[in-house]
């Protein structure tokens, strides 16, 4: 309504709004539903409880939504190879943990199919590497999902791109 008490054009009741199968936050709050976003982060949990390895060689979660995760890792001497940069088996492993983490963030089991990375630009000791990856595509089981690894000055370090498939089963329980 406005000021003056008209309906405001364009705007939907909350009887309307239900026949359209859309609900506000507060609305699914009340219903116990979740928002995407708190899939996502639902999901993030439950897959990092059982992460080992993202967690034993420093990554951190920084930012996970519905198709998307940014993790972070700062380089140590132990991630170093024989020539004193970063090895790439180390860069891999930052963009891959982000694709997974983006590609279940919808609370559906997926796994990789197959990927590729392209490496740009050397890493060093003491970098402080950040993974974005965003579901580019999601077509029944299938997804394509791209990831840029950047250092703390923006430089594009690699570019990886990975083919998932949804396998069946859920991370956690939900009641929705």
């Amino acid at each position: 309504m406005s000021a003056d008490g008209r309906a405001r054009q364009g705007a939907i009741t909350p009887k309307e709004r239900a026949q359209q199968g859309a609900i506000t936050p507060k609305e699914r709050a009340r219903q116990g539903a979740i928002t995407p976003k708190e899939r996502a982060q639902r999901s993030a949990k439950a897959m990092w409880s059982g992460d080992r390895a993202s967690a034993w060689v420093g990554m951190q979660i920084t930012d996970i939504d519905e198709g998307r995760a940014i993790l972070t890792l700062l380089i140590r001497e132990d991630h170093c190879n024989g020539h004193g940069i970063g090895h790439g088996g180390v860069t891999f492993m930052l963009a891959d943990s982000a694709f997974a983490f983006a590609c279940n963030s919808r609370n559906e089991a997926t796994v990789a199919q197959h990927n590729t990375i392209s490496f740009l630009a050397p890493v060093r000791l003491g970098d402080t590497l950040t993974a974005s990856a965003s579901e580019t595509t999601l077509k029944g089981r299938s997804g394509i999902t791209d990831v840029c690894v950047t250092n703390q000055t923006g430089e594009t370090i690699a570019l990886f791109r990975g083919a998932s498939r949804a396998i069946g089963g859920h991370l956690f329980e939900e009641n929705v």
